[in-house]
């Protein structure tokens, strides 16, 4: 079997090369999963130039997003079975409830992740794949759609038909974050850079396409498509809180699941006190989470945006095609 290997974050990828190993064996609780698929997030791009913010260790196998068939189950295993599609968990032992400090251990990271042909598995940190998806398509799930479905259901209250919820730009969150909104009966305001990519979002779903290179004052502009109430949800992944709080209607909730600069400008505590808005940090989400979500896709025949799909000997290739910006859509590693 073959893996590719990190020799450490911050590397780039003048650090990652392929080798050889034996064939390894499951022990108890674990199954062994031939890798089918990966698929490629802002995550591992961070893991390669060593601004990941969890630790990653030397010589890692990378990527956290993986889909494959189980070939092999230790002993104890009862969870899954051999011949059973199945996607892994980014964090393993994360199952349900709130995230704590002992879930921190990571695939791709901390751990082992899944660009290898073959990856063992705690088998309580593997999830069944929605069957009318490809494997290039379940291995989209893992990151970027829990981190969607985290940023819309998480809180509790979660979103409701009728809601409005903005979602910002093209990237892999932002498009499951739109797809699973319609889905779940809300009307969406996406932000994008460009009228074609507007015009693809608008097809996607959305129900407003707000270009903010033509329109900088989307918050604005949420305000004038809201008649003056704002949305009830926004899932930045921008960091850009202080223009979120702006577009967020009274009680509403701010999902801040990431930033793109080094820098934001300052939160206004007034501006979110008089909001009475509540942001919270979303960092994907447990395996009951990623059931559930794998529930509506299934109910809904949802399929994820693929951009491109290469080949297991192009990893190189997809991470460059991936780090130039251009893709819409999720970049997807065939191991087949």
């Amino acid at each position: 079997m073959r893996s590719y290997h990190l020799s450490h974050s911050g590397a780039g990828l003048s650090g990652l090369a392929v080798r050889e190993h034996d064939t390894p064996a499951p022990g108890p609780g674990q199954a062994l999963v031939a890798v089918r698929a990966t698929s490629l997030s802002r995550r591992e791009l961070m893991v390669l130039d060593g601004t990941y913010v969890l630790p990653v260790k030397p010589d890692v196998v990378p990527v956290s997003d993986g889909a494959g068939d189980v070939v092999a189950v230790g002993p104890g295993v009862h969870t899954v079975r051999v011949g059973d599609r199945v996607a892994a968990t980014l964090f393993p032992s994360w199952q349900d409830g709130p995230f704590a400090v002992e879930h921190l251990p990571q695939r791709g990271g901390s751990l082992d992740g899944m660009l290898t042909e073959l990856a063992v598995a705690d088998a309580d940190s593997l999830v069944a794949v929605p069957a009318h998806l490809t494997y290039e398509e379940a291995a989209t799930l893992p990151c970027a759609a829990v981190t969607a479905w985290n940023a819309l259901t998480g809180d509790g209250a979660g979103v409701r038909p009728g809601d409005t919820v903005v979602v910002q730009g093209s990237g892999g969150v932002s498009l499951f974050a739109l797809q699973f909104a319609k889905a779940l009966g809300a009307r969406v305001i996406a932000t994008t850079s460009s009228p074609a990519k507007a015009a693809r979002l608008r097809g996607l779903g959305a129900d407003h396409a707000v270009d903010y290179a033509a329109t900088p004052d989307w918050a604005g502009e949420v305000r004038t498509l809201t008649y003056g109430r704002g949305a009830d949800r926004i899932v930045d992944v921008a960091g850009l809180l202080h223009e979120s709080v702006r577009a967020i209607a009274l009680a509403g909730t701010i999902a801040c699941v990431g930033f793109v600069g080094r820098s934001a400008a300052p939160l206004d505590p007034r501006a979110l006190f008089a909001a009475g808005a509540t942001i919270r940090s979303v960092a994907v989400g447990s395996r009951a989470q990623f059931t559930a979500m794998n529930a509506l896709v299934e109910a809904h025949g949802l399929r994820p945006l693929i951009d491109r799909v290469f080949l297991f000997d192009e990893a190189a290739e997809a991470y460059r095609h991936y780090a130039a910006g251009g893709a819409f859509g999720k970049v997807v590693i065939s191991h087949t």
